[in-house]
């Protein structure tokens, strides 16, 4: 029952209205003894023939109105308990969002999509399924068993009580065997179902990938492989779910059996009336329910132990990148300057970057370049504190970034990763999305900005047009253009472009680093690329190196060096030599 006591922080939070449901619950227990008190009445008059029109009408009347009035009470019971249960879900799910939001990138490299969909559906709804079943099968069957065995032994016969009683323990100690069974079972299933669900996100996601190297039935074959591994753990959990009812259902036919024949014995011996056999009887029946809702007690209890398990493992999963002790909630401006003496990812030590140190002044442009894995998204990526650095500062205006919040940081930047993401909406609202208030003229001036306008036009239903999860039905370069105008809208301190023009053409490249240049006048940029053409005109090129600084200058006096920007120039204007001849031919 740990887990009640794990839950007591939302039962305080609601405690009036769980009072108030379990009241009524108490209630209805209790109304649910007058009928069968009725029937051994009406029983004993028969056979001792005083039973009156008028006595037989009184007992019919209330028996109605017990009918009516537990209706009533079961009704407003329900409504509250299964409403307060909807909002424990809710809560939950609140949580495990705002957590999933606050988590730096290494978290979802430890934890897949599809496990954490898993938590916040399957894991949420077991959880709710304690708050409202579960509260109801422990009050009714505490309520309604100590109720009714109470009644059975003042008002009829404490012997024929402990004689029913007799096979009780027999369901305590199977219970508590096939829980403990089922905990570690429930437990196989909910993960299988995760990696189920990241499978099918993966493929989905990955589609094209699937189709255009052939692998769609050998995806066919492992997700047939992983939806068999679901069905065997949850049929183990069956196996154990189904032992409940055949166990209970033996205890009380035992339980019968011993009932009735000490209460023929009695009544023969004339300590016992017939009405009140029967009243026994049903009483006895009453008994059953608790003794049913016992078992699924149990049942539900350990589903919702390990759900809950999952999740509170889930949260208590530490943010690493957090406001620190008295920052402050401005948006920085100013000069951005990097003294990062090391750097490497959380769970690793190599190094990814080292004493890397240079001075960016407000409103210029910086360009980031060299091979692929020389660290240039890295060193992007810990201006807007995705990650922190361990060895070093970083500063804007003289103020260092972890002087100020994340949310005020992070007003000051807007950013256009590598990964295009689209969302499931229109194109004017993945432009607007951080700016849901834009006027639609904004929105057509950001979209002609990043070259994209004349695009979008085209489209079916122009800005009003739906686009796909993660921009399925848009090209590379579609979504890169949206992407860069939805940052554009924003008109932030700094902007950050990672990698942002690859799946541009040469000519929309141009036109995109003009309108920068144009109005952005002021502000300060920061280029990550792997064309050079992009980085022409900036006022400082960084050429990285194995996480090193290996030159720094303007693009003119970096090719009057003839290093490395040198030899990365000569091979792109071949690259481009070659693709023009191949286009001539």
């Amino acid at each position: 029952m740990r887990v009640f006591f794990e839950l007591m922080w939302f039962f305080k939070q609601h405690k009036w209205r769980y009072i108030s449901g379990i009241a009524l619950l108490l209630a209805v227990a209790a109304l649910n003894l007058i009928p069968p008190h009725a029937v051994g009445v009406v029983v004993n008059e028969l056979g001792s023939r005083t039973l009156t029109r008028g006595a037989l009408f009184f007992w019919l009347y209330v028996i109605a109105g017990t009918a009516v009035l537990s209706y009533a009470l079961r009704y407003s019971w329900r409504m509250l308990l299964f409403g307060a249960a909807m909002r424990l879900a809710a809560e939950l799910r609140r949580k495990l969002y705002e957590h999933f939001v606050r988590m730096a990138p290494q978290f979802y490299h430890d934890h897949r999509v599809g496990d954490l969909m898993a938590h916040a559906t399957n894991d949420v709804q077991a959880v709710e399924m304690v708050g409202t079943e579960g509260i109801l099968m422990l009050v009714d069957s505490i309520a309604t068993g100590v109720a009714v065995t109470l009644t059975m032994v003042l008002t009829i016969s404490w012997q024929m009580t402990v004689v029913a009683l007799l096979p009780m323990p027999i369901i305590a100690y199977a219970t508590s065997k096939y829980g403990k069974k089922l905990h570690e079972r429930f437990h196989g299933a909910q993960r299988a179902f995760s990696e189920l669900n990241e499978k099918v996100q993966e493929n989905i996601s990955g589609v094209r990938v699937i189709r255009a190297f052939g692998q769609e039935e050998a995806e066919n074959r492992a997700f047939a492989e992983l939806s068999q591994s679901v069905v065997d753990r949850n049929v183990a959990v069956a196996r154990i779910d189904s032992l409940f009812d055949p166990t209970i259902q033996l205890v009380v036919g035992l339980s019968y059996v011993l009932s009735v024949a000490a209460g023929s014995y009695f009544v023969v011996r004339g300590h016992l009336t017939v009405g009140a056999l029967i009243a026994f009887t049903m009483y006895l029946g009453q008994l059953i329910w608790p003794m049913l809702a016992f078992g699924w007690l149990f049942n539900i209890v350990e589903r919702g132990r390990a759900s809950n398990d999952r999740i509170t493992t889930l949260l208590a999963a530490p943010a690493t990148v957090v406001d620190r002790v008295g920052a402050r909630d401005e948006t920085p401006t100013g000069d951005i300057s990097y003294a990062v003496r090391s750097f490497h990812y959380p769970d690793t030590t190599a190094q990814v970057l080292r004493d890397i140190a240079f001075t960016l002044p407000r409103g210029r442009t910086l360009g980031v370049v060299g091979r692929t894995g020389a660290g240039k998204s890295t060193l992007l990526r810990l201006l807007l504190r995705e990650f922190d650095v361990q060895d070093g500062d970083i500063r804007i205006g003289g103020d260092s970034v972890y002087d100020v919040t994340l949310a005020g940081l992070r007003r000051a930047i807007a950013y256009v990763p590598q990964d295009h993401y689209l969302f499931s909406a229109t194109v004017a609202e993945n432009i607007a999305f951080a700016a849901p208030a834009a006027r639609m003229e904004d929105i057509r001036n950001a979209a002609r900005s990043a070259g994209i306008a004349e695009d979008i036009e085209r489209f079916p239903d122009g800005y009003g047009t739906l686009v796909g999860e993660r921009g399925v039905t848009l090209s590379g370069g579609q979504k890169q253009r949206i992407s860069i105008a939805r940052a554009l809208l924003l008109d932030a301190e700094i902007l950050i472009l990672d990698d942002a023009l690859s799946a541009v053409d040469a000519k929309t490249e141009a036109l995109i680093l003009d309108s920068l240049r144009a109005q952005r006048s002021g502000r300060t940029t920061l280029i990550a690329t792997h064309r050079l053409s992009a980085v022409e005109h900036a006022d400082l090129i960084l050429t990285l190196d194995g996480g090193r600084v290996a030159e720094a200058g303007t693009h003119d006096e970096l090719r009057r060096f003839g290093g490395l920007y040198e030899a990365m120039y000569q091979r792109q204007q071949l690259e481009s030599l070659v693709e023009a001849g191949g286009a001539t031919a």
